[in-house]
């Protein structure tokens, strides 16, 4: 096992945490009972419960003195979070989601993680138009009233940098797993089926492919084959029932289910038919995965099963000690539905079926959990997903066996936290 930067241990080994011991399970009751005694011993004299308070005392703001509703003040370490040393320039970077903070598999539209190539475009709704053109009957050119006029659809779906996780492709870099798979979220988004579109512009037989093209100053294009567009993607404007934000393309965007987040072109400014892709400067030098022999995969748009343990993990470490601990993660797929998750508290020698609960929606994000008593001992938490196509989510070692370490797109290993004694975890991996 490497460990990452700033691990506080030496000489860390899987044999050696396992001569340690590992509690999983089989004293739920021991746990249960400690949790009461607790209880108990606050209630009698816990000045929370027995001192009257400030909001017990006063009377708090009326009604629309929020008229557009925040979170708690104690909530404000709940953000998005960037690293400065990723790029060279804000406008041209990406923020990642607290996945840490999060339940369920909705992300809050003021957390899902931004990915600009030329800062956000702060685009005018009446003033923005959309375009299909080339390879069509009918040129066309809508309105945003244009568009909402076909019929409508809802659906939940994930959203996924190519880049994603891309930092630990040659070993553990960043801890948290805000940084390491932040760049993903789950939404609700309400749109038209880009198929409406097109079929109202009559697209040519020889059309085999669309050009997606954004309003932005990247002006950021992408080749999506016909048979993606006709399928299932969206055009969409609202997302979680609201109108999309400025960082997320309002006022219009693509949404391509299951496929890389750049593909989801933001701003959506025209829709170009052709009979073969463009090969843009974002599907050829940029988000393609360089093997180890140097040449390149091309066209690798499907993000692959993948999950991911939020809690415990570096940013939220254990701090009640030892007793009944609930983990939590999340688990998705471009391939559909989650069918199962495994847990692991010793870096993959034995698994654990995890509960999914919530939800269990094609293309979406899905929650899992497993409750066990922690004794203490050190741990190697790990989670692996399978999906209702049957593929499961690799090891870090058994995906760089085939794409190399050259890569920075499309990884989707498993990941391993360290739980030292004192509650603490560290991004590491088990060799």
């Amino acid at each position: 096992m490497s460990d990452g930067p700033g691990t506080s241990e030496r000489g860390l080994s899987r044999r050696n945490l396992l001569k340690r011991g590992l509690a999983i399970g089989g004293t739920a009751a021991a746990g249960l009972a400690g949790l009461r005694s607790a209880a108990a011993a606050s209630a009698g004299g816990d000045p929370a419960i027995t001192e009257i308070q400030d909001w017990n005392r006063y009377l708090g703001e009326g009604v629309v003195t929020r008229p557009y509703g925040t979170p708690s003040p104690f909530e404000a370490h709940v953000v998005r979070r960037d690293v400065s040393w990723l790029t060279a320039d804000a406008t041209s970077s990406v923020s990642f989601t607290p996945l840490h903070e999060l339940e369920g598999i909705i992300t809050p539209n003021g957390l899902c993680f931004e990915r600009h190539h030329a800062g956000v475009a702060e685009v005018p709704p009446d003033e923005h138009r959309l375009m299909i053109n080339g390879l069509v009957d009918r040129p066309l050119v809508f309105t945003m009233e244009d568009i909402k006029r076909f019929p409508r659809e809802n659906r939940v779906y994930f959203l996924e940098c190519a880049a994603n996780s891309g930092m630990e492709w040659r070993g553990a870099q960043l801890n948290g797993c805000q940084f390491t798979h932040g760049m993903v979220h789950c939404v609700m988004y309400t749109g038209t089926p880009l198929r409406y579109l097109l079929e109202e512009a009559g697209v040519k037989t020889a059309g085999k492919w669309l050009l997606a093209e954004g309003a932005d100053a990247a002006a950021m294009t992408r080749s999506i084959p016909m048979e993606k567009a006709l399928d299932d993607c969206l055009v969409a404007w609202k997302m979680n029932g609201e109108a999309l934000r400025p960082e997320q393309g309002y006022p219009v965007r693509l949404v391509v289910p299951g496929w890389e987040g750049n593909m989801w072109v933001k701003w959506l400014r025209r829709l170009e038919v052709g009979d073969q892709p463009w090969e843009q400067r974002e599907e050829t030098s940029k988000y393609t995965d360089l093997l180890a022999n140097g040449t390149a995969r091309k066209f690798t748009w499907g993000m692959e099963v993948k999950s991911v343990i939020t809690n415990p993990s570096p940013q939220a470490p254990i701090t009640h000690g030892r007793g009944r601990t609930v983990l939590s993660g999340l688990a998705w797929s471009g391939n559909g539905r989650i069918k199962r998750v495994d847990v692991s508290l010793d870096g993959g020698r034995n698994w654990h079926a995890a509960r999914i609960d919530g939800p269990s929606l094609p293309m979406a994000l899905h929650r899992f959990y497993y409750d066990f008593d922690w004794d203490g001992s050190e741990l190697l938490l790990q989670s692996r997903a399978m999906d209702e196509e049957g593929f499961v989510q690799p090891t870090k070692s058994a995906l760089r066996t085939v794409r190399g370490e050259n890569s920075i797109y499309h990884n989707n290993g498993i990941q391993t936290w360290h739980l030292n004694a004192e509650g603490g975890l560290e991004n590491v991996e088990v060799s």
